[in-house]
């Protein structure tokens, strides 16, 4: 063990990770040349053309030190371990051959996968902070920090992409030290697009970040820190080994899943698989397990013995979706074969959940949960991609917990439709979230405007230097997701950034707003909202309706209502037929027969007639 390091990333969207991890690669000649292509452990062509890192990919590289040594300690270990145990202790020397194992993970940057990120950061002892030299600071590099600093991780803070020409060094080293609190010499300069300073990161990692700990004679203790399909070996448990050693055809148990299994393989990522004998404490890889579902091999769970069980590692939770969205199939023959295709996605995805729904216009289609915005365009691309599906996408919303009087417990309301009579109700409570926006300070008033619009209550100011600033407040999360990040880029020309992280629930007085047309219920438009936007909400769904449905021979009222009060109304004007065009002259009554005949067909008209409701008025109201 005393020759593996086990490391990951971390950066914002953007900043070169995947590009770094590139050179890297090359470096320690991992991948040969003529296969080497730009963002290889992308493998998605979704990730490579939105230049995000979406799946975090595991890799193992042998690193070839041009300065052996035979002893290799940071100042933390050398003030944390006397001597004595120095002696003892084979964790921490060094390799006399300098050959080394790194093992890498590319962690995802976007706070949408905050828990794999957290979780791959329990499977390491360093992480390598990186930072735009263009871009400095932003939200989710703090986010991941503060992960870092929390699983009390070896951290090597570094100035990516030094080679282009609008590289601002100085400001970026000022900024880190600011969060980190570390000194100026110690941020190394690197080019992942050049390979410049690669070379001297490589040497950084062997000698700042400490060999893992970790007993093979033990009982084996695994951490699942991702989990994907595939179709000849089942679920593949991208995992850490803790404590002890696991082979082909061990018999293991997930705790926290309650599953069981023989395994098939196990093995390295080179970044293909690669079969190997055995895992041991220490190492990263794969464990081929032949489930034949992510949900009972959850990130985050504990692998051991099926018959000598360990204690669950700590940390782990079930993944839950915060937002809600429904996708319908333009063509209602496509229903079956979306749900074929959603099912196919949750294979590689346990956080993604789908369950049938109808809705009066856009027929039968599914209600499907998500971990944030990101999570729901990338399961969207995909259907459009892999399966040549483009569905219908709703608006997005969150999940509420109402307390009913005189019952204990609370109960969750995914949709309005959902939603107890009023008159049982004691208090319904919403996720908020914390919300850090990292902007130049020049753009604090177009900011501050944007968030007056939310319910977000401000917390504090903070001063990266004299040019930047992160602005904190707690905010309602269905304030975030709506359009949020969209209004804070406009208001800031794109420099802003934002990171949000669900903190709690928070009671509100929330009621439900019902939509009647021609005073006909219709619980697709319905929906939960603050009390004091009851009205302008309602003005702006009846507007957008009276646009969207067209007209009839009758009156058609539309009504926004909290309860039996109407609270806002659009009428649509009927056709006005010309009856009396045909009469030429003549007594009046003639004329006033006819009116008044075509006056009792439309009441007659009202009373029986049915507005029939087009597609397009709905996506007008639901459509994001």
């Amino acid at each position: 063990m005393d020759n593996l390091r086990n490391f990951a990333i971390l950066a914002h969207i953007d900043h070169g990770k995947s590009t770094l991890a590139d050179r890297m690669l090359e470096m320690t000649g991992t991948v040969e040349k003529r296969k080497m292509k730009e963002q290889l452990l992308d493998t998605m062509d979704l990730e490579r053309e939105r230049g995000i890192t979406i799946k975090m990919q595991p890799v193992r590289m042998v690193y070839h030190a041009k300065n052996p040594k035979s002893e290799i300690l940071n100042p933390k270990q050398i003030q944390n371990i006397n001597d004595q145990n120095l002696k003892q202790d084979s964790r921490f020397r060094g390799n006399d051959s300098g050959e080394y194992i790194l093992n890498l993970i590319d962690t995802p940057g976007h706070v949408d996968f905050g828990y794999e990120v957290s979780r791959s950061l329990a499977a390491v002892e360093g992480a390598v902070l990186l930072v735009d030299a263009t871009k400095g600071v932003q939200a989710q590099t703090l986010a991941n920090l503060y992960q870092a600093i929390d699983n009390n991780l070896e951290i090597i803070p570094v100035v990516n992409k030094i080679d282009l020409p609008n590289a601002n060094i100085k400001k970026t080293k000022r900024e880190i030290i600011h969060i980190l609190g570390c000194k100026e010499e110690e941020i190394l300069e690197v080019s992942g697009k050049t390979g410049q300073g690669v070379e001297k990161l490589l040497e950084k990692i062997v000698e700042i970040i400490p060999a893992p700990r970790g007993d093979a004679k033990k009982t084996l203790q695994a951490l699942i820190f991702d989990s994907k399909y595939d179709i000849y070996k089942g679920v593949l448990a991208h995992v850490r080994i803790i404590d002890g050693e696991i082979k082909a055809e061990d018999k293991i148990s997930m705790l926290a899943a309650n599953a069981t299994c023989d395994v098939i393989e196990v093995g390295h990522f080179k970044p293909q698989l690669v079969k190997s004998q055995v895992l041991s404490a220490g190492e990263i890889g794969y464990i081929a397990t032949g489930l034949r579902s992510v949900a009972d091999c959850r990130v985050g769970d504990t692998i051991s013995d099926r018959n000598r069980g360990a204690i669950p590692l700590p940390g782990y939770k079930e993944v839950k979706p915060m937002v809600y969205a429904s996708f319908y199939p333009i063509e209602g023959d496509d229903y079956n074969f979306m749900r074929d295709a959603l099912d196919k996605l949750k294979l590689n995805d346990a956080a993604f959940t789908f369950e049938p729904e109808s809705n009066l216009a856009l027929g039968r289609g599914f209600r499907c949960g998500f971990l944030g915005l990101l999570h729901l365009e990338i399961i969207q691309s995909r259907l459009e991609r892999e399966f040549e599906i483009t569905p219908t996408v709703t608006t997005p919303s969150v999940v509420y917990r109402v307390k009913l009087k005189n019952k204990i417990g609370e109960m969750l309301i995914y949709s309005p439709s959902e939603l107890p009579d009023p008159s049982e109700i004691e208090e319904i409570s919403e996720p908020y979230a914390n919300l850090e926006i990292i902007s130049p300070s020049s753009y604090l008033g177009a900011i501050m405007e944007v968030m007056k619009n939310t319910r977000a209550q401000y917390l504090d100011t903070e001063y990266l230097d004299g040019e930047r600033m992160i602005l904190k407040f707690i905010c309602p999360l269905t304030d975030i997701i709506t359009n949020l990040h969209d209004d804070i880029k406009s208001a800031s020309s794109g420099y802003a950034s934002l990171n949000y992280e669900i903190k709690d629930w928070r009671p509100y007085d929330l009621i439900k707003l019902d939509i009647l047309v021609a005073e006909e219920k219709i619980d697709a438009f319905s929906r939960i909202v603050p009390k004091e936007r009851a009205f302008s909400e309602g003005k702006r769904i009846v507007g957008k309706l009276k646009n969207a449905i067209p007209r009839q021979n009758f009156q058609i009222a539309l009504q926004a209502a909290i309860g039996g009060k109407v609270i806002a109304r659009e009428t649509i004007k009927a056709f006005r037929k010309d009856v009396i065009a045909k009469l030429y002259g003549g007594d009046v009554s003639r004329k006033k027969k006819l009116l008044e005949k075509q006056k009792k067909g439309k009441k007659k008209m009202k009373n029986i007639g049915r507005v029939s409701i087009p597609g397009e008025a709905f996506l007008a109201v639901l459509k994001k």
